[in-house]
């Protein structure tokens, strides 16, 4: 029988991440997820969003606290979670095609003698640009594709290897609102059919909204963890910024004003819900 710790695919506990001669980035932080969970992380620039994900890429490590993913080290682990960087568009001359990119995810894992033969390799290929919509335009230039269908085309890099955990780095930054959408369908439907947990940094939750289960939202120092309807609101953001926000529900979508330039600080640490 799976034990709970068994079924955590991450475990902070009382971490903290900081540089020479500067404040941590965040600290005293504890964090799990687990199998099909999805976590937003949302913050202003400069909060460590990005750098948590290099915690749990084994490529940054922390200054105190411990780190678990998928139970062992996160350089451990790397072979069991995918990775969707920020976009960037591809160089015009760059004559990638789209399911060469794809292949690119198998061959990073690889160490010693490759794992999959020729049609294994291409099966896994197309069964990852099927999952992400992207059988269309498979033998097409990746250069020539618009962000959105590079974007899933990361996408489809960082499932490739069948991951059980999938890190996602601001992957709807500058994509327009249907592409935004389209790509947070797909890692919501990967999680659902295949219950990989996704950690998922964004500056907009609007497009994740229908999906998230928990957002983790940090600010300078501090942070707070819990459900949508818990951290989205005036009350926890103006207490987590120690200034005035609001949040506005308008329909379907959350409007946030006031959020200030830097946080500002306040003699007692913030709570944690």
């Amino acid at each position: 029988m799976m034990s709970e710790n068994d079924a955590e695919l991450v475990r902070l506990s009382g971490a903290a991440l900081g540089f020479e001669a500067g404040e941590p980035l965040w600290k005293d932080l504890d964090l799990t997820v687990r199998p099909g969970e999805f976590v937003a992380v949302l913050g202003a620039n400069g909060s460590g969003k990005t750098t948590l994900l290099r915690c749990l890429l084994g490529l940054q490590p922390l200054s105190a606290g411990t780190i678990s993913v998928l139970g062992r080290s996160p350089q451990a682990a790397r072979r069991d979670v995918g990775y969707v960087p920020q976009q960037r568009r591809f160089d015009p001359l760059t004559p990638v095609r789209a399911r060469d990119l794809v292949g690119f995810g198998l061959d990073g894992h690889e160490w010693g003698p490759p794992i999959f033969n020729r049609r294994q390799r291409r099966e896994r290929i197309d069964a990852a640009l099927a999952e992400v919509g992207a059988t269309r335009f498979a033998d097409a230039p990746a250069s020539r594709l618009s962000g959105g269908q590079q974007q899933l085309l990361r996408i489809a890099q960082a499932l490739v290897c069948d991951p059980r955990l999938l890190l996602c780095d601001e992957p709807l930054l500058s994509l327009d609102l249907n592409h935004q959408r389209e790509v947070s369908a797909v890692v919501d439907r990967r999680r659902r059919d295949h219950g990989t947990g996704v950690v998922f940094v964004t500056h907009e939750i609007n497009p994740v909204l229908p999906y998230v289960d928990r957002v983790l939202y940090l600010a300078g120092q501090r942070f707070t963890i819990g459900p949508v309807d818990e951290v989205m609101t005036s009350e926890t953001l103006t207490r987590l910024y120690s200034s005035p926000v609001d949040v506005l529900r308008v329909r379907d979508q959350l409007v946030v004003v006031g959020i200030p330039d830097r946080p500002v600080h306040d003699p007692e640490p913030a709570a944690q819900p």
